[in-house]
């Protein structure tokens, strides 16, 4: 691997670990839109998958406090039963077309909720709407490693505190992408220089990750909720770009 190329590896693990550790997801996020460039999606999902896994493991301990596994037990239960439908799509999904529909979805929705000031606080659906969340995102973690975007959106508009929601984050991401990594390895869709690749990414996602962390205790309610529909938004750029750019 030459020195650009593995410049790009770095920063796309940096870029996904900081921004899992700052909001509990992201990893695919951030660095998909990176990887994108110099991997094909056979390789940069699963890459992105052991990464997210990675950070998710080594955040753990320093979040274990906020985990609220009664909130988060109807999104994983989703995630757990949507992310096999979404291993199984992997094969057929169009990745440029898959890039810009997400791509948009994560243009529209963040900067929609931005704008609305209020604090919202729904209740609709209860848990079986959570649930059913739940199984949209678990839907795109088996395809890309995406699963925090929807569950994200919509703990955005259920009034649930910074710690709340960053506690929902860790269970769902950290149990949907593992039991996705898993599925996959024993698929054997992840081929040995996969892990080959981790193995230089994890210096980049554990560091970043640290740095999310520390972020993150910096936030108050209000920073954290722009900074997550921040995120979401410049994710969204990035796959729009990555989908429609010139080759």
């Amino acid at each position: 691997m030459d020195a650009p190329t593995y410049a790009i590896l770095l920063a796309g693990a940096l870029a996904g670990g900081f921004v899992s550790g700052l909001s509990g997801f992201g990893t695919a996020l951030m660095a998909l839109g990176i990887w994108l460039y110099i991997l094909p999606p056979a390789i940069a999902v699963p890459l992105v998958l052991i990464c997210s896994v990675s950070s998710q493991l080594s955040a753990l301990p320093a979040m274990w406090k906020l985990l609220d596994f009664k909130l988060a037990a109807p999104f994983v239960i989703g995630g757990l039963l949507g992310m096999p439908v979404g291993a199984l799509l992997v094969a057929q999904a169009d990745p440029q077309n898959f890039k810009l529909s997400v791509g948009v979805m994560l243009l529209v929705f963040p900067a929609a909720l931005y704008f609305i000031r209020t604090p919202m606080a729904f209740t609709f659906g209860g848990r079986l709407a959570d649930a059913a969340i739940g199984f949209a995102g678990g839907i795109l973690g088996g395809l890309a490693g995406l699963s925090g975007p929807l569950p994200t959106l919509w703990a955005s508009v259920r009034g649930w505190t910074k710690d709340q929601r960053r506690g929902v984050f860790q269970i769902f991401n950290g149990t949907v992408l593992g039991a996705a990594l898993v599925l996959q390895i024993a698929s054997g869709f992840v081929k040995p220089n996969v892990f080959s690749l981790a193995l230089l990414a994890l210096p980049g996602t554990l560091i970043g990750t640290w740095l999310g962390m520390r972020t993150f205790r910096a936030l108050n309610d209000r920073n954290f909720y722009d900074v997550v529909l921040a995120l979401l938004f410049m994710s969204g750029l990035s796959l729009v770009w990555s989908s429609i750019a010139p080759r």
